[in-house]
């Protein structure tokens, strides 16, 4: 598929996500009529309404407040909290370009080495239901300096605040990149139609194995080695005396680990079991994405391995987080107890974003590496039965 093929659902669904983001963030005053709270109980409005916060124009009371102090000495503070409501308007208006942003770029590169065309349709509309998570978490981080700074401290405990800023907003980001990834699947596949019959490069089994053996690893070192207990609390401790920078454990942790392994310890074995069954579903569906990968894409280059190795794991996060709500809801009775288990539904995207990256490159570096030397090996055998008489 042509780039401008490509880019027509790249940015109708960057559009699309924007506005469904912006439209969310717009209904979170709507859990606060009567309606709402007669059809929802309290608990259930509140975990919603901290869910569509951060994509909300709707400033923190303290900002208000600073707007409505009136007098002489009033009239300053009045000043600084209208100074700071710009700062957090600014910030909402920087996340939501940077979504669209993100997003357009990472699905014109999705769409072009993954077409949706018959055969690689599930596979198409997987990579940009994750790439939306992707694009949502990036826009979050790149806003968040402004959000703190409207908070009028914003040298204090950046890094931490910081980290606690990431991880918010993803639970709406899950739905909104789904219903976006299926809109831009079905106009790609309309753009599609009338185009050549797309390429596809043969990959040996052995080899599309070895790839997807070495790229699995990457994300095991850290689900499994930097997760592990003792470890994830030795990176959360890092803390460094350097000014605005200092205490950078929280934001490490945000963009390293996958997971929270531990022992058995004193839980129940059966207990423990059913939690590291979610961890092996996660590295299942990476290898088995990897594996599937060199057959699927058009041209298999670093980049377009790296991306959907990326997409690869945030699905791989997602099949482990939904599992783990099912066996937490397993044993919870309360009726707004799937609101509350549901609230980890999209979080590690920061670590899958980074291992995703590392984790792509090592597969498509390993690929060329196992070619190369069988194309080496061809040509070898191929002159010494030429030379034999």
């Amino acid at each position: 598929m042509t780039y401008r093929r490509a880019a027509i659902p790249a940015l109708v669904g960057g559009l699309l996500l924007t506005a469904l983001l912006w439209w969310a963030g717009a209904s979170a005053h709507a859990l606060h009529l009567p309606g709402a709270t007669g059809m929802l109980d309290g608990q259930a409005a509140a975990e919603l309404e901290r869910w569509l916060a951060p994509w909300s124009y709707d400033p923190p009371a303290s900002l208000q407040f600073g707007t409505e102090v009136s007098g002489r000495i009033g009239d300053a503070a009045g000043n600084a909290g209208t100074n700071y409501l710009a700062l957090y308007t600014t910030a909402l208006q920087i996340r939501f370009g940077a979504v669209f942003a993100f997003f357009v770029p990472g699905v014109l590169l999705l769409v072009r080495r993954l077409p949706p065309v018959p055969g690689r349709m599930p596979a198409a509309l997987l990579a940009i239901w994750a790439w939306g998570l992707v694009a949502g978490t990036l826009a979050v981080t790149v806003s968040a300096p402004w959000l703190i700074a409207s908070g009028g401290h914003g040298s204090y405990r950046f890094l931490p605040r910081l980290a606690s800023m990431i991880s918010s907003g993803r639970q709406v980001l899950v739905v909104t990149a789904l219903v976006v990834a299926a809109v831009t699947v079905f106009i790609a596949r309309v753009t599609a139609k009338g185009t050549a019959p797309l390429s596809q490069e043969a990959v040996p089994a052995r080899a599309a194995r070895l790839a997807a053996t070495a790229g699995t690893a990457v994300i095991a070192l850290s689900l499994v080695v930097l997760s592990y207990q003792p470890v994830a609390a030795a990176l959360q401790r890092v803390s460094p005396d350097v000014g605005l920078l200092a205490e950078p454990g929280d934001l490490l942790r945000q963009w390293l680990l996958l997971g929270a392994w531990a022992g058995p310890g004193g839980a129940p074995l059966g207990g423990w079991l059913l939690y590291r069954a979610a961890d092996v579903l996660l590295l299942a569906v990476v290898w088995w994405a990897l594996r599937r990968l060199p057959g699927l894409l058009t041209r298999v280059t670093v980049p377009a391995m790296a991306a959907c190795a990326v997409c690869a794991t945030v699905l791989g996060l997602l099949a482990s987080q939904l599992l783990r709500v099912a066996v937490d809801r397993a044993g919870s009775d309360l009726r707004w107890d799937l609101l509350r288990l549901s609230a980890g539904i999209g979080d590690g995207v920061p670590a899958a974003l980074t291992c995703g990256l590392v984790a792509g490159s090592a597969a498509a570096l390993t690929l060329r590496v196992v070619l190369g030397r069988g194309k080496i090996t061809d040509a070898t055998t191929s002159v010494q039965g030429s030379a034999r008489p």
